[in-house]
């Protein structure tokens, strides 16, 4: 069982404007809360446009480490996130531009890893049968998603994923409140077909446990 710090749980009920005071202040340890409690919406935001999972930890690495030395530049006029998601994005287009990729590679299906599946924690309650059946649907989503053209699929995150509202999303993109309404609508619209049951599941994308451990580490280490 892994061991948790006294502090732990006194951290973690931290609110956001406090944690940055005192990371500024010279407590950067306390930049570990903010790490973790963004992992799992900014792999979502990063696998929108890139499927290569070790590019996607490297550039997770680099948003954080990029988010942590400017942070003195972060206004507290919006969430962290949504600041740290707008580095993150520039990161991948980046690596898009770097690499001469297409930015709609997801159009093609054969470039697919076939470890896009990610870790999925144990629910104890489900028997081996549910199980199977749990992961295939969330793999059957994953495909379908993946098909997206990255300009609808990135929306489609943000909002079924995430639950982030269309202002926010909206700021984020660089979009009109129209544009974002439309690309996502045309994304549901593109994966209702065969998919409309399961889109809701919020569980797909995880990036749990061990690797959440992982790349806070990294992070961490390297501030």
């Amino acid at each position: 069982m892994e061991a948790i710090s006294i502090n732990t749980i006194n951290r973690q009920q931290l609110e956001e404007p406090e944690i940055i005071r005192r990371i500024l202040s010279g407590e950067k340890e306390l930049y570990e809360i903010l790490v973790r409690r963004n992992n799992q919406k900014l792999y979502r935001v990063i696998r929108s446009y890139l499927s290569d999972e070790a590019e996607i930890e490297d550039i997770m690495q680099n948003s954080y480490i990029k988010g942590f030395t400017k942070l003195y530049q972060f206004k507290l006029e919006a969430s962290f996130s949504t600041w740290l998601i707008r580095i993150a994005i520039n990161e991948a287009l980046a690596r898009i531009k770097e690499k001469g990729k297409l930015f709609y590679i997801y159009q093609h299906a054969e470039h697919f890893k076939k470890n896009s599946i990610l870790e999925i924690p144990d629910n104890k309650q489900l028997n081996p049968h549910e199980r199977m059946i749990q992961k295939e649907a969330k793999q059957l989503l994953e495909n379908a998603i993946d098909h997206l053209d990255a300009k609808y699929k990135i929306v489609y995150m943000m909002k079924e994923m995430e639950g982030m509202s269309l202002n926010e999303i909206s700021v984020i993109l660089d979009l009109t409140l129209s544009n974002v309404k439309v690309r996502l609508h045309r994304s549901k619209e593109m994966l209702k077909d065969k998919l409309f049951e399961v889109a809701h599941d919020k569980n797909i994308y995880e990036f749990g446990f061990s690797r959440c451990d992982r790349i806070t580490e990294n992070v961490m280490k390297n501030i």
